[in-house]
């Protein structure tokens, strides 16, 4: 069932009103500005804990809640809150989050990187999409959803992707397509890595038991060391 359990600690604004999510800041107190955008579960404890990884390898990392506090632990549950999610509300939500983290005092990066995970992972193009310059690094991880953008043309951010060979809801086929569409449409950098493994394989948490642990470690050092290279 849902529940009002989000992982919560600061509010910023959202066009005329005012958002909420999980900051977690590294212990030097300073570093470049990472979003972490959630899955269809909402921000929970594991999103929170992807927050305080990154804040760990020196970025300020920053979890908007795009469900409003909600969580879910059953797949239906959260299917229904990804399809009722207005993407228009949620694109606002994380462009405030852009902002918020360009303004803020610890953040000493001029851009900020995305990373998403499943619906995250469309979220992350999409807020690369229309972020233009304000973005560049964008690393959706199986993005699946409606906010998956249907053109690239505005996107400006290098794109490391990550996909499952045997991902049950984003055929690989469709990854490799969606590849060359990007690069194709915005001529910006862009690398999709592959792995032996379903969907949600970087997810310890996960309910449909797909974690893969050698992949989720390869692709977590893939990650970081491209968020390194490209949030300056």
């Amino acid at each position: 069932m849902t529940e009002q359990n989000s992982r919560q600690n600061t509010t910023f604004p959202s066009g005329d009103a005012q958002a909420h999510g999980y900051l977690a800041i590294p212990t030097s107190g300073s570093g470049s500005g990472v979003i972490v955008i959630q899955e269809w579960w909402g921000l929970t404890d594991h999103i929170a804990e992807v927050a305080d990884r990154l804040a760990a390898e020196g970025f300020v990392a920053l979890a908007p809640d795009l469900f409003g506090g909600t969580t879910t632990h059953d797949a239906d549950e959260a299917g229904a809150l990804m399809s009722e999610l207005p993407v228009e509300q949620a694109a606002r939500d994380l462009g405030g989050a852009v902002d918020f983290l360009l303004g803020h005092e610890a953040v000493t990066s001029n851009t900020v990187g995305a990373v998403g995970f499943c619906m995250g992972g469309g979220f992350v193009l999409l807020l690369a999409a229309q972020q233009g310059a304000k973005l560049s690094a964008a690393v959706p991880f199986y993005g699946v959803g409606p906010a998956v953008p249907s053109t690239y043309e505005g996107l400006t951010a290098a794109v490391q992707g990550h996909y499952g060979e045997h991902d049950d809801f984003y055929p690989i086929a469709d990854a490799e397509a969606q590849e060359q569409q990007i690069r194709q449409e915005s001529g910006a950098d862009v690398e999709f890595f592959t792995y032996d493994a379903g969907h949600a394989f970087h997810n310890d948490t996960n309910a449909l038991g797909t974690y893969d642990e050698q992949c989720a470690r390869l692709a977590w050092g893939r990650t970081v060391l491209f968020l390194r290279d490209t949030v300056v």
